[in-house]
Order: structure tokens, then sequence, then C-alpha cells
């Protein structure tokens, strides 16, 4: 069987969520980087967003849909449990994450530093100000989640949190980032315990802006 092959880029933290995805189960898989909208995403996605996947003669988009089915078609680590309730919980915080989470901490928090819009190119203060009280409250919330056990759904690491991890990563390279996930000891915990996962340290993307391109 051939190996999956990630269509996408090592700084987008959507298409890093699929490449821990398959660090976390073993499989070996080909990524092949492409810019944004390129006609190899728009084959597949309609959008042109990234990542999508090829396996052989069957191509999926959206990183939810993909992890799903890497997680089905592959031995290793279940990411989204058996379990009815689990899987459901998994599903809630994977949508909210794609949701709310990210549209507050990386399209607005993160590209207000990156892609500010500004006439001089320095980061866009007037909307880091706008977004800081949506971005302190998703941080309360997922340190809340993560205070009783050290992951998003029960006990165990499953999608849910490889599908955070990739966005804390870019957050907390920020001031006010770093300084809010500091403060949210629970958080602080939880992404220092898990960016010594394996499938973390492989994915570390290159220096320069992230790419989040999916709608998850």
């Amino acid at each position: 069987m051939p190996k999956p092959e990630i269509i996408g880029s090592l700084r987008s933290s959507y298409t890093r969520v699929i490449r821990m995805v398959c660090e976390e189960k073993g499989i070996e898989y080909v990524l092949t980087e492409t810019a944004l909208r390129a006609p190899e995403l728009k084959a597949i996605h309609p959008l042109g967003k990234m990542p999508v996947l090829r396996h052989g003669d069957f191509a999926v988009c959206e990183s939810k849909a993909i992890a799903s089915y890497l997680d089905r078609s592959f031995p290793g680590p279940q990411l989204i449990p058996s379990d009815p309730k689990l899987a459901a919980l998994t599903e809630q915080w994977v949508s909210l994450v794609n949701t709310a989470t990210d549209p507050t901490l990386i399209r607005t928090y993160l590209f207000a530093y990156i892609a500010p819009g500004t006439a001089d190119g320095k980061p866009n203060r007037t909307a880091i100000d706008a977004v800081a009280p949506a971005m302190h409250q998703q941080i309360r919330i997922l340190d809340k989640a993560v205070a009783a056990t050290g992951h998003l759904v029960g006990d165990q690491f499953t999608l849910a949190d490889v599908n955070l991890l990739p966005i804390l990563y870019y957050v907390r390279q920020l001031p006010e980032g770093a300084a809010a996930l500091a403060a949210a000891t629970h958080l602080s915990d939880y992404y220092e315990t898990h960016a010594a996962r394996p499938s973390f340290a492989k994915t570390v993307p290159p220096p320069g802006p992230p790419r989040r391109a999916s709608n998850g």
C-alpha cells in the first residue's frame, strides 16, 4: 500500500496536526510542500486550503476528516476513542478549538503580528488590544478544561489535544500570548508536558509565519 501523502506546508498548524497524527500512530507518510491555493490543493480542496491527503486513489480534504480517516485506517493508538461518550467529547473540543479558539488566537491575535495590514508593517496594536479580552477568555476556558487530568478528554491523549497544541506553540511566541499562558498554570503545564511528546518534537516548524488555512 502506498504511503499517505500530506500536501501542505511545514509551517501550517493544521498540516502539523495531520503530521502529528501520523507520528502518534507510527504511520510512514510523505509531505509535499506547497503554497496556499496551489493546483495540488485545488485538485482536492474546492477552496484550495491546506492540508489535503492522497492515499492511493483516495483523496480527502479538511484536517478533521483526514485525521479521522488515518485514525480508522491504520493501527496504533486510537486518537478518537472508541467509547461513544469520549469520542463525542473529542469531537466537541476539536470543533470548539476550530471555530472559536483558532479564529481568536491565530487568525486575529497572531495575524495582527504577522499580517498586520498596517502602513508601516508594525504589529496592529488596535487589533491586538481589541482581541485581548477574547484571547484571555479562550485561555481561561482551556486552562479549566485541562485542570483535572492534563488532557482535554478524560485521561488520555486524543485528537483534541493534537488539534490544540500547534495553536499554543505559535501563541506562546508572542508577548501577550506568552504572558497569558504563563498565568494559566494548568494550561502551561499541559503544554510543557505534551510538547515533550516525540510527535510534537518531530514536527516543529521552521522559522516563519504559520499557515492555518483549513476549516478544521
